[in-house]
């Protein structure tokens, strides 16, 4: 039985229009003779998007009791009895209620791909796992429901369903996306135009490296025409402390663009961890694998040498570390974990990922200087840099007293975001930095 294949229309906010794309494409299919059934279509009560579900055969939803209410799930096995050429299904990230049999809908949509049957189906950008964190902080908003990378990278087709972002405000302003009341609090949030131009251009860079990923693979072994370079390797290296999740996105994030691998360790003295560690890392090794990476433990009482021979024996051409906003000296000391890394890395390039600062790490409070307490150097900018980023510049200074140049800066942080993991010289490679010599 041949594999079924994965089509997926990709938003890059609500109201984009990937439903109706769906639906549009099941109504084309089926005009053309094609066994087409609808097994879930999220309408939200929109008119428009309701009308296009007329004349295509929907699957009765499955009844699941939960918590002494029913809720309405995809009844696979009424699909897979029906055995359709094309399934529509919406929102691929959906979780399921417990009971429903998968915990996810991407999960449905693999069951019925390994039945022979082709599915269409729908993905925002924020969904996409690699992404959530970026996308959270361009909108304040983090999805609870995600799918794989690897889930939507190996989909036969991605179709971006793009809308100019004015054009979606006059969608939300006229009710076509949500009621009034919801429309005026979204437009008045962050449904605004640098905000959806940041989600726009992060979803066509996604969908750009996608297809450069599509290329190479359909290459030969692997590589691209003209490019010859060996196939990256990404090491992200963990502590146990809760930054690691978003350095495992960043790092996936730098995978994904170089068309590499991602590699996440973590590395301990054989004391061990506190119990809080080791259940931070069940789940950063859980989100490793979700994206497509593995996941190694290391016990050696020397840390720094024990993660460089790791990178060496993965053959690991970049290493991605944490680091907390400290005072200037500290940062400078030969003695710590990431300052050893840099000296002695023989020639892997490295990423030194500001963090946000654990509740451990954050300076007690003094009323003020003593004597022999110098005041902190405070930034000249007074941006919030606690949630992790760049360094502070005059720009994010003037974002913070202006909340219109705030939305600008994000939209240039994204976009910067892009350029940078695609050029080799953002990172530090200690073959020509002449750190090794110090």
């Amino acid at each position: 039985m041949n594999r079924g294949s994965l089509r997926i229309y990709l938003g890059y906010a609500p109201g984009a229009g990937t439903t109706c794309a769906l639906l549009s494409e099941g109504h084309r299919r089926a005009e053309y003779g094609t066994d087409v059934v609808v097994a879930v279509a999220e309408t939200h009560g929109r008119p428009h998007t309701e009308a296009l579900l007329a004349g295509l055969e929907i699957i009765p939803a499955a009844k699941v009791p939960y918590q002494n209410t029913r809720f309405e799930e995809i009844d696979l096995g009424a699909v897979l009895a029906r055995s359709p050429a094309v399934v529509l299904m919406d929102d691929l990230a959906h979780c399921n209620v417990p009971g429903a049999g998968h915990a996810r809908r991407w999960q449905d949509a693999a069951e019925l791909l390994a039945a022979g049957i082709d599915v269409i189906s729908t993905v925002r950008i924020g969904q996409l796992e690699s992404l959530s964190d970026v996308v959270a902080k361009i909108t304040g908003v983090r999805h609870g429901e995600t799918v794989p990378d690897p889930v939507v990278r190996a989909a036969g087709e991605v179709e971006l369903v793009d809308v100019a972002p004015q054009a979606l405000q006059e969608r939300l302003a006229h009710g076509h996306i949500y009621p009034a009341a919801r429309a005026e609090a979204a437009l008045s949030s962050w449904f605004q135009i640098p905000n959806l131009s940041a989600l726009r251009e992060l979803a066509l860079l996604w969908l750009a490296d996608k297809l450069a990923n599509d290329r190479r693979l359909s290459c030969p072994g692997g590589q691209v025409p003209a490019d010859g370079h060996a196939r990256e390797r990404v090491v992200v290296a963990l502590s146990g402390g809760p930054e690691g999740e978003m350095l495992i996105r960043r790092a996936a994030r730098i995978a994904a663009w170089s068309a590499g691998d991602l590699v996440a360790v973590h590395a301990a003295r054989p004391a061990g961890l506190a119990a809080a560690g080791r259940a931070a890392l069940a789940a950063q090794r859980q989100l490793t694998v979700s994206l497509g990476g593995t996941y190694y433990e290391l016990a050696d009482p020397d840390i720094p040498a024990a993660l460089l021979a790791f990178a060496q024996a993965e053959n690991a051409t970049q290493l991605v570390l944490g680091a907390t906003r400290r005072t200037r000296l500290a940062a400078l000391r030969p003695t710590t974990i990431r300052s050893q890394l840099i000296r002695r890395g023989g020639g892997i390039g490295m990423h030194v990922v500001p963090c946000p600062p654990a509740a451990s790490d954050v300076p007690r409070q003094s009323p003020g200087p003593s004597r022999r307490q110098r005041p902190k150097w405070r930034p000249l900018a007074r941006g919030d840099h606690r949630r992790g980023g760049p360094a502070p510049t005059a720009a994010a200074g003037a974002a913070e007293r202006r909340p219109g140049l705030r939305l600008t800066a994000l939209l240039v942080a994204v976009i910067a975001l892009g350029a940078g993991l695609r050029a080799p010289a953002t990172t530090l490679d200690t073959r020509s930095s002449g750190l090794e010599r110090m």
